[in-house]
């Protein structure tokens, strides 16, 4: 599918079920001028087809598709309007928003628009591909980093290294800025293993969002599936975003750093019955898209914007596993994280997880090795699908997040127990055991790209959202997991001192806890957003992380963690039982939970509104390394704990900006925690280094 150079001249492939007819459009050099119109000879199969003899990579087209205009019929065909190859691998031109691209009359919809729009419309390139790309990987090959091991950080290209002083002002904001040493360095430095990009394939500004001066900066509304966006690259001495790409990807497997993408393929920048026609609408609407049955003038609307792809159609599922095939094998990532995934899954019934996506992916020679992250929901019916996905599949997992930030803020309320703290603790077995899924498919997260900085969480109680022009109405309303009585900043020593013990401690369990931990970059140097709790229109200072600000105490902190996170592996990737080994003569039990004064935690205790303090004693951490105890207090007041038989070492106490602790002594005596502070200790033997 797309445009392919054989080395003689280039054939050329699209899917339409009910053009007429499809004509491929020649421009110059500059993509402005049109110089020749071939229609596609042939037809098989629903794909139109042609070979354009002696053509060279560098040529640049777009196509045309004769059919009939009956929008009640789910029909928008429009010969006028120039279209883009849903295959492109690179694409020309800069967007504007103009009446020519829309394929109805603006005023009345319904009725055929006839204006050209060739002048403004996006072109497609071609480039060479396979023996005959140029391009030189030196080797490169995945990371392969174990599901153990692994460490997420989701990262935005351009507001990681947009403010970053050690990177040169040409490449900031850049995939050569995400690549530069210094990049790497603080990656290494903190100990992540996987970059999680925000959106990098082609993307269009909302027509709203250009009018109020603004875009969409986290790049949630695709045009081009097989296109690196060119607004995240720097193009420094000619090089393709392309190739840029490759090079970030190359650069940070070498330090040992796995690549993944967040792709959206649940909609299109297409938008709703009022949206312009770019691509898709124009090729086959009623074959791209879902419609409704009893009004195919209209579109069903799972993800929120306008428009669901429909991937019951076999070329469209196509076009996905051509596009996934195509970033995991050409462009060498390692793994996807899929917004609102459950589109995917959306058969005639609803969501269903033994779906033809589910089961196109399980046997993909390429794709069943590549990591697999699912956003578990979308708003359409039965949209909510945490632990729901397949074996192998991981998830963001929402009820971590919820019960995490409730149980360390609002310590001493119902509002959260003991009881729902450690089952998110321990991999959300509630969700992921019955179906015989493995702990680290849970992601657990307490910050994402979408919410409070960690910052903003421990400062703000309302959302400061104003400047995104909808009246602050977007966003989530209250910040449900703070309230500290102060409404922003302030210079109070209690009140700063709480935050950072809270920052510590929702960042150390979400290191330490049971499955696949996901840092939001910038969290971990204090970055904030003024309150903005949805961001995704500011591409300025409110999302560029400022490092000149950073909270280099915060940091080291982050790092501590994660270093005894990778040399403790305090769960391992299996279901703990509780029980004991018969053949260890420790006898201990693989995981208990003990109450302040060393007794077991169980019965009516873990619903306790009263007492939220609590021990965790993991007999078989997942390095099989001596037992590790953990002890958790997130009330108000320092607490005693009667710690177990045998001498101790403290590892991790969240009370110190760093984390240091230096304690070490023998079990059977109280130990303070302090108030909303976890620490990590181990039993006498345990060798750590670096901390």
């Amino acid at each position: 599918m797309g445009a392919h150079w054989d080395g003689k001249g280039i054939n050329f492939a699209v899917f339409s079920v009910h053009a007429l007819a499809m004509v491929l459009c020649v421009f110059d050099e500059t993509g402005t001028v049109e110089t020749a119109r071939h229609a596609l000879p042939a037809h098989t199969c629903d794909v139109w087809h042609g070979y354009l003899p002696d053509a060279q990579p560098g040529l640049i087209y777009g196509l045309r598709a004769h059919g009939p205009w009956q929008p009640d019929r789910g029909h928008r065909f429009n010969a006028a309007k120039l279209l883009l190859d849903p295959y492109a691998r690179e694409v020309i031109g800069a967007f504007e928003w103009r009446d020519e691209h829309f394929g109805g009359d603006r005023k009345l919809p319904l009725h055929r628009d006839h204006q050209d729009n060739a002048a403004f419309a996006l072109k497609a390139r071609v480039v060479s591909e396979a023996a005959d790309d140029p391009f030189d990987w030196e080797g490169d090959r995945p990371p392969r980093i174990s599901l153990a091991s692994t460490v997420l950080y989701e990262v935005h290209v351009n507001g990681f290294s947009q403010r970053n002083a050690n990177i040169p002002q040409d490449l900031r904001g850049t995939y050569a800025g995400l690549a530069h040493e210094a990049s790497i360095a603080h990656m290494k430095q903190l100990g992540i293993t996987s970059v999680s990009l925000l959106p990098v394939h082609f993307a269009v500004n909302e027509e709203r969002l250009v009018k109020l001066g603004l875009s969409n900066y986290w790049g949630y509304n695709t045009l081009g599936f097989f296109c690196a966006d060119p607004r995240l690259a720097s193009q420094a001495s000619g090089i393709t975003p392309r190739d840029e790409f490759r090079a970030m990807v190359k650069a940070l497997h070498r330090a040992g750093i796995e690549v993944l993408l967040d792709v959206v393929f649940n909609h299109t920048a297409e938008s709703d019955e009022a949206g312009p026609t770019l691509s898709f609408r124009g090729l086959d609407n009623a074959s791209y898209y879902r419609l409704p049955p009893d009004s195919r003038s209209h579109y069903e609307n799972h993800s929120g914007c306008g428009n669901t792809l429909d991937i019951r159609q076999p070329r469209v599922l196509q076009l996905v596993m051509d596009s996934l095939r195509y970033w995991a094998s050409r462009m060498h990532v390692d793994g996807f994280r899929f917004d609102l995934a459950p589109v995917l899954g959306r058969g005639d019934q609803g969501f269903n997880r033994d779906g033809a996506f589910f089961t196109a992916v399980a046997q993909d020679p390429v794709l069943s090795r590549v990591k697999m992250i699912a956003e578990p929901w979308d708003i359409g019916p039965g949209g909510y699908q945490v632990g729901g996905f397949p074996r192998g599949w991981l998830e963001w997992n929402d009820q971590f997040r919820d019960a995490v930030r409730s149980f360390w803020v609002h310590a001493g309320s119902p509002i959260n127990t003991r009881g729902d703290f450690a089952l998110r603790l321990c991999g959300s077995s509630d969700l992921y055991q019955p179906r015989q899924r493995a702990p680290g498919e849970s992601v657990n997260y307490v910050v994402s790209h979408d919410g409070f900085t960690l910052r903003d969480l421990v400062s703000y109680n309302q959302r400061h959202n104003k400047a995104n022009g909808e009246d602050n109405r977007d966003g989530h309303g209250h910040n449900l997991s703070f309230n500290c009585g102060v409404e922003g900043p302030t210079d109070d020593e209690e009140i700063n001192r709480l935050r950072g013990r809270l920052q510590r401690a929702l960042l150390a369990t979400t290191l330490l806890a049971q499955g696949t931990p996901m840092l939001c970059a910038g969290d971990e140097l204090g970055h904030s957003q003024n309150g903005n709790n949805n961001p995704y229109c500011q591409d300025n200072d409110t999302t560029w992380i400022d490092w000149a600000a950073a909270d280099q105490d915060l940091v080291a902190f982050t790092s501590r963690v994660l270093s005894l996170r990778q040399q403790t592996l305090p769960f391992g990737n299996h279901w703990y039982t509780g029980l004991t080994d018969p053949s260890d003569p420790s006898g201990l039990h693989d995981l208990a939970w003990l109450q302040a004064d060393g007794s077991p935690l169980q019965g009516d205790a873990w619903r306790d509104p009263a007492s939220h303090v609590m021990g965790c004693l993991i007999g078989k951490p997942g390095s099989d390394k001596a037992p590790l105890l953990l002890l958790i207090n997130p009330e108000h007041a320092d607490t005693h704990f009667m710690l177990p038989a045998g001498v101790w070492q403290a590892l991790l106490h969240t009370d110190h900006p760093r984390g240091v602790a230096r304690w070490h002594g023998q079990g059977e005596v109280p130990y303070t925690v302090r108030a909303h502070s976890l620490v990590l200790l181990a039993a006498a033997g345990v060798v750590i280094k670096g901390v």
